[in-house]
């Protein structure tokens, strides 16, 4: 089979490699699509993100998607051709996080494409990838290309159900990437009432307004945008920062009423905080990182029509483009989420 494996900046290469049979309690998936997330770009153009830097070549990818083809011994709740949408969260299950519930703190996590331990996580943009059957949800009546969004999809699950009750509330998201698109979507879904979004880029920021946001900012050309927001100790009750960029949570933290919950989902590095104003306001700072069960939940609701991913795919491209599709990736004028196929 063929696989993409980074092995310095800039350097992407289609590789080999062996196809083995699937081991007990595992299903063979022959990889339909895989979704090009920011950390693969971090990879590709930095060779990794603060502290975590590649010391070897690795198989990058974790957003993917595709159908059974072989079956492990003891495995009978899937089926031979069906579309399954792969977690690539693999924790333990029996580190003292895994037992009380917080899978996605695993002591011993294995997720996909991380080149946080040594020897590294392979990825899953391959031809052929063996799973636990527990990774699988069965992604029938949507496409590979949805199915493969499930990953993060679940991250911004994972952010609303630790924001807490969202009915009737007002929200500020900073950062219309996939993960801030998919962020209005849920609050949304979750009972929210007045949404505005903000960003640096006109294109993200339609993309935002057609996903639901009942106002959008570009920060760029209205850097006192939020303003309006900041008179009589704020407005927003929740902030989803997904920037991970000290400018836009500043900005943002000065918007929030007294007693509000940021949630930051953006990973950027270390950041300075304007304590004296979280302090004052009684605000709540809560961080949200990966997701367990929420996984599952979201095929369930593109499944049902609930949410709608669909728009997000602005551009597919062959493995054999996969640069290419890296590249376009990179582009926030014109790319949402760049997919890979694999076939």
């Amino acid at each position: 089979m063929r696989a993409l494996v980074i092995h310095a900046p800039k350097d992407l290469r289609i590789e080999d490699r062996d196809v083995t049979p699937p081991q007990a309690g595992e299903v063979q998936i022959t990889m339909a699509t895989g979704g090009i997330c920011g950390t693969d770009l971090h990879y590709y153009n930095h060779g990794g993100f603060g502290a975590i830097k590649l010391r070897e070549p690795m198989i990058l990818g974790h957003e993917v998607a595709g159908h059974v083809t072989a079956l492990g011994d003891g495995v009978d709740t899937l089926q031979v051709g069906q579309l399954v949408a792969v977690s690539p969260s693999r924790p333990c299950n029996s580190c003292k996080f895994c037992l009380e519930g917080q899978q996605n703190q695993c002591l011993n996590m294995r997720f996909y494409g991380s080149a946080m331990p040594m020897p590294h996580i392979q990825g899953a943009f391959r031809q052929v990838l063996n799973v636990t059957a527990s990774q699988c949800a069965v992604a029938d009546g949507i496409t590979s290309g949805e199915a493969a969004i499930a990953e993060p999809l679940a991250v911004t699950l994972h952010a609303t159900r630790r924001a807490g009750n969202l009915v009737g509330k007002s929200v500020l998201v900073t950062g219309c990437g996939p993960i801030g698109i998919l962020s209005i979507m849920c609050a949304r879904r979750a009972g929210a009432d007045f949404i505005v979004a903000t960003d640096l880029s006109d294109f993200t920021l339609e993309m935002a307004r057609n996903a639901g946001a009942d106002e959008v900012i570009n920060m760029a050309t209205t850097p006192d945008g939020l303003d309006k927001f900041t008179p009589d100790k704020g407005t927003f009750d929740v902030l989803y920062e997904c920037t991970g960029a000290v400018p836009a949570l500043t900005a943002g933290i000065h918007a929030m009423r007294p007693g509000g919950t940021i949630m930051q989902l953006g990973l950027g590095g270390d950041m300075s905080l304007p304590m004296m104003a979280i302090t004052a306001k009684e605000l709540s700072l809560k961080g949200s990182f990966r997701f367990h069960d929420e996984f599952h939940t979201g095929v369930s609701l593109m499944q049902k029509g609930l949410i709608d991913v669909k728009p997000l795919i602005t551009h597919t491209v062959s493995i054999d483009d996969a640069v290419s599709g890296f590249e376009l990736a990179l582009d926030r004028t014109k790319a949402m989420k760049a997919q890979i196929t694999f076939s």
